[in-house]
Order: C-alpha cells, then sequence, then structure tokens
C-alpha cells in the first residue's frame, strides 16, 4: 500500500511537471501560427491582441493549457489566433440575494429567512479551472449553508444574534469557496418570517409580560410610598405644630388650582370632645 501510494504520488508530481509543456506537436502549430501572424501581419493584427480593463483578467489557454500560470491584464495581451483561447474574468464584488428559505429551527419553529451575500474572485485561475460556474454554485452553496447554520439556532437565537449567523455564515462559505477562487465579504441575514399565529401567540406572551411588570412596578410603589408616610406621620407626631403647617401647606396648593371649593380642615381633637358630651 506503502509503495503503491508512493508511486501515485511521484505519477502525479510527473504529470504536475509536464502540464505546462506543450509537446513537440504544440510547439509545431506554435510555430506555425506565428508564421502565419507574419505572412498576414496587417489581418491577423487584430485578431492578436486583446484588451481587459482595470478590473478584468484574462486566463489564457495555450492548446488546452494554462500559460505562465497567471492571468494577464489589465490592459494590452497578445494571443495566437489558431492555438490560443482566453477566459475573461471580473473581480469586482457582486452581491445576490439569498431567496426565501423555509427552515426548521432545533426548537421546532417554521420560519422563512432570506439574506444577501457580497463576494468576489481573488484567484482568476481557480475560478476557471475548479469549478464550472462560480457564480452559480455560490449561489447554490449560499441557500445550503443558511439552511444548515439556522437549523442549530432556537428562535430566540435567531431572532436576537444575527450579526453571529451572518459570521458564521460567512467563515463556512468563506472556507468552502476558497478552491474556487472565491472570497466571501459579507453575510447579511435579511428578515425573518413568523407564521401568524407564532406572532399572535408572541404578541399575548409580551402583553402578559408587560402587565405582570406594571402590577410589580405599582406594588412596589405603593409599598415604598406606605413606607414613606409612615416616617412622616413619626416625624408630624413629635411635634403637633408641624401638622398644621402641613394643613397650610394643602390649602396653598388648592388655592393655586383657582378653584372654587375651598376646603378647611379641622382637627380631630377638637371633634374628640364634641363626641365625650
Amino acid at each position: 500500500m506503502v509503495t503503491q501510494g508512493k508511486l501515485q504520488i511521484a505519477v502525479e508530481n510527473v504529470e504536475d511537471k509536464n502540464s505546462g509543456k506543450l509537446g513537440c506537436v504544440g510547439w509545431l502549430l506554435v510555430l506555425i501560427s506565428l508564421l502565419l501572424i507574419t505572412v498576414t501581419f496587417p489581418i491577423t493584427l487584430f485578431m492578436c491582441v486583446k484588451i481587459v480593463k482595470e478590473y478584468e483578467r484574462a486566463v489564457i489557454f495555450r492548446l488546452g493549457r494554462i500559460t505562465d500560470r497567471k492571468p494577464k491584464g489589465p490592459g494590452l495581451f497578445f494571443v495566437l489566433p489558431c492555438t490560443d483561447t482566453f477566459v475573461k474574468v471580473d473581480l469586482r464584488t457582486v452581491s445576490f440575494d439569498i431567496p426565501p428559505q423555509e427552515i426548521l429551527t432545533r426548537d421546532s419553529v417554521t420560519v422563512s429567512v432570506d439574506g444577501v451575500v457580497y463576494f468576489r474572485i481573488h484567484c482568476p485561475i481557480s475560478s476557471v479551472t475548479n469549478v464550472s460556474n462560480a457564480h452559480t454554485s455560490t449561489r447554490l452553496l449560499a441557500q445550503t449553508t443558511l439552511r444548515n447554520v439556522l437549523g442549530t439556532k432556537n428562535l430566540s437565537e435567531l431572532l436576537s444574534d444575527r450579526e453571529g449567523i451572518s459570521i458564521s455564515m460567512q467563515e463556512s462559505l468563506d472556507e468552502a469557496t476558497d478552491p474556487w477562487g472565491i472570497k466571501v465579504e459579507r453575510v447579511e441575514i435579511k428578515d425573518v418570517k413568523l407564521p401568524h399565529q407564532l406572532q399572535r401567540a408572541m404578541a399575548a406572551e409580551a402583553e402578559a409580560s408587560r402587565e405582570a411588570r406594571a402590577k410589580i412596578i405599582s406594588a412596589e410603589g405603593e409599598m415604598n410610598a406606605s413606607r414613606a408616610l409612615k416616617e412622616a406621620s413619626l416625624i408630624i407626631s413629635e411635634s403637633p405644630s408641624g401638622l398644621q403647617l402641613r394643613y397650610l401647606q394643602t390649602l396653598n396648593t388648592i388655592a393655586a388650582e383657582k378653584n372654587s371649593t375651598i376646603i378647611f380642615p379641622v382637627p380631630i381633637d377638637i371633634l374628640q370632645n364634641f363626641m365625650k358630651k
């Protein structure tokens, strides 16, 4: 087994070394192409000269093999009319929408989620030779990754931790598309749609929790107010004249509101004498 593995590795190394070589027939065809260019130079000049823009690169195939193992461009480059073909690759950042996906979360809730992905090609040769259609493959992989990542999350995590989910998806996509020469720059979750019944249930739960908190806060306020009144009554009981001052302050507050009703407080001590008689 070890010998067979070493033999296979040796054969692969030989093939890699010979992959960029044209061979005798290949060089013969190249010489014929150069001869044709020399003979019919004015006619073939426009066929040989190619231009790629600043954001483009050209991957040239000569007799089916990539020349120089690097892309051409930007600017002007030459190709042989009979033996060379080339593919233009756009290096700009591309964005696409992930269609809404019906996803079952870890707590068995069905939601519809969509998103957007931003990516660019950083290795033109890998994007041409390692995958038939880099853009379409990335779109399909993004849909599958969205389902796989969100299937491990609870509904509460899905609604509250969108940033963490986006980072996890970006890392997974970037690792999977690296052999294709693609760099995933950003992944964003656009919208999470819940079923109407679940929305009503969550709204009822939120309303009930708010009412419970309101009752607790009201009870705590009444308790604090009763404690403050107790402390105030103890302070006033130490000075009987303080109660009269409090009466006068209350009358002043009522008079400031421009009321026609006048309230005059009568001390209970005076009424106790009449009650005894």
